[in-house]
C-alpha cells in the first residue's frame, strides 16, 4: 500500500504572536488558540490535545504527540500566502493593500468594463458593509466593492439582483484589471441574500487569485483539494471535485477523498476564521474547534498504516482582540501516523516545512523547507 498524506489547515488558528507582528499592524499580542481557551474557560477537544495541536498553541502538553510551531516567512498574513508557503512558495514582496480604498483609476476602469457604477470602495467587514449598503445595492443594482486588511478586491451582490454567473464574470474582469502595481492578490465574489436587517452571505463565494508560482502541488499532481484550496492555486495540479463551502461540507468531502486514490489530500476548514475569527466570537470559535475535534477523531480511526496526517493553520485570527482581521502569528503543526515518533519540534522557520514533510513521505524530489519527521 502506497504512502498517502492528509494535510488539514484549520484556518486562522494561530499559535502565538510572531516576532514581526507589529510590522503587520498587530500590536495587541495576538495568540488565537490560547486566548480562545482563556476567554471561554476551556473547551473539549481531546484529539487536538493528544496530537499536540493545542500544546503548540500554548494549551497543556502532549507527551505522545509530535508538534511544534512554524514561523511564516512570507510577507503576508492571509490564506494565499500561507497555503502557497506550505507548498514551497515564499512571497518576498507583499501584495498591495488599500486602507483608503482602491485608486479611482482602477475603480473607473472596472465600472467602464462592467457598464455600471459601484458602491463602497472602502475597507470594511463583509457583514457590516452589506447591512450598510445592501438596500442601496438592491435599489440601484450597483455592485458593492470593498477590501480588507488583506490584498483583496471583493465584490458583493444580492443573488436576486445580480445572477451568480454575472457576478463571477465581473470578478474575472476585476482579475484582469488588477495588474501591477495594483496586482491585488485575490478577487473574491461575495454573493448574499435576504432583506435589510437580515442579509446573509451565501455559499457561492468564489476566489480568483493570482496564478501561483511553480510549487509542490505541480510536482505531485492530481491532488484532492477540499474547500477553497484548489482556488488558491487556480486549480492547477488539483483533480476536479465539487466546491464545498463550510466545515460540515468539507468533512463529507474528506470521507470521499479517503475513498479515492489521491496521494495528497489537502483541505481547508475555515469556519473558525470565516464565521468566528472575523466576527470576534471566541465562544463560536471554541465550538468550531470542538466540532472539528470529532472530525479528527473519526479521521484517525480511518487512517491506513501508511498515512501521514498533518494538522496546521495558515495564519492567526484572534477573536479576543479589537481587530476583526487576520493576525501575524506562529502556526501550530501536529503530525500523526507513519514515521511520526513523539517529540517537541520547537519553533521552526517556514511553513515550507510542511511541503518538505509531505514530499519526503510521498517520495517526491523536493528540497524546499525543513522536514518535520
Amino acid at each position: 500500500m502506497s504512502n498517502r498524506a492528509i494535510l488539514i489547515v484549520l484556518d486562522g488558528c494561530g499559535a502565538g504572536e510572531a516576532p514581526d507582528a507589529p510590522a503587520f499592524g498587530d500590536h495587541d499580542h495576538p495568540s488565537t488558540l490560547k486566548h480562545v481557551w482563556e476567554a471561554t474557560g476551556g473547551f473539549v477537544a481531546p484529539h487536538l490535545a493528544s496530537c499536540g495541536f493545542l500544546a503548540a498553541g500554548g494549551i497543556g502538553d502532549a507527551p505522545l504527540g509530535r508538534f511544534g510551531r512554524l514561523r511564516e516567512l512570507s510577507q503576508g498574513k492571509d490564506s494565499v500566502t500561507g497555503h502557497w508557503e506550505m507548498m514551497g512558495v515564499v512571497t518576498e514582496k507583499p501584495f498591495p493593500t488599500y486602507p483608503e480604498g482602491f485608486p479611482i483609476k482602477l475603480v473607473k476602469s472596472f465600472e467602464s468594463e462592467i457598464g455600471t457604477q459601484t458602491l463602497g470602495n472602502c475597507p470594511a467587514s463583509g457583514t457590516e458593509i452589506i447591512e450598510r449598503l445592501g438596500e442601496l445595492h438592491q435599489e440601484t443594482g450597483f455592485p458593492i466593492v470593498y477590501t480588507s486588511a488583506d490584498s483583496v478586491f471583493q465584490i458583493a451582490c444580492h443573488e436576486e439582483v445580480v445572477p451568480i454567473p454575472q457576478l463571477y464574470e465581473w470578478c474575472q474582469v476585476a482579475r484582469r484589471l488588477c495588474v501591477a502595481p495594483d496586482n491585488v492578490q485575490r478577487v473574491i465574489a461575495r454573493p448574499f441574500a435576504g432583506s435589510a436587517g437580515s442579509y446573509r452571505r451565501t455559499e457561492r463565494r468564489k476566489d480568483f487569485p493570482l496564478a501561483a508560482p511553480h510549487n509542490l502541488v505541480d510536482m505531485i499532481g492530481d491532488v484532492f483539494g477540499i474547500g477553497v484550496v484548489p482556488e488558491l492555486f487556480n486549480g492547477r495540479g488539483f483533480r476536479t471535485v465539487r466546491r464545498t463551502q463550510d466545515n460540515a461540507e468539507h468533512e463529507a468531502m474528506l470521507w470521499e477523498a479517503l475513498e479515492s486514490d489521491a496521494r495528497l489530500i489537502f483541505a481547508n476548514f475555515e469556519d473558525t476564521d470565516m464565521l468566528f475569527g472575523h466576527r470576534n466570537d471566541p465562544a463560536g470559535f471554541a465550538g468550531a474547534l470542538e466540532r472539528f475535534d470529532q472530525t479528527l477523531g473519526e479521521l484517525q480511526g480511518r487512517m491506513r498504516p501508511n498515512d501521514l496526517v498533518i494538522v496546521t493553520a495558515d495564519h492567526g485570527n484572534d477573536p479576543t482582540t479589537s481587530s476583526t482581521d487576520h493576525s501575524r502569528e506562529f502556526v501550530p503543526v501536529a503530525l500523526t501516523g507513519a514515521g511520526c515518533p513523539p517529540g517537541r519540534l520547537g519553533d521552526i522557520d517556514g511553513l515550507t516545512a510542511i511541503g518538505a514533510t509531505v514530499a519526503r513521505h510521498l517520495g517526491v524530489d523536493w528540497t524546499v523547507g525543513q522536514c518535520l519527521t
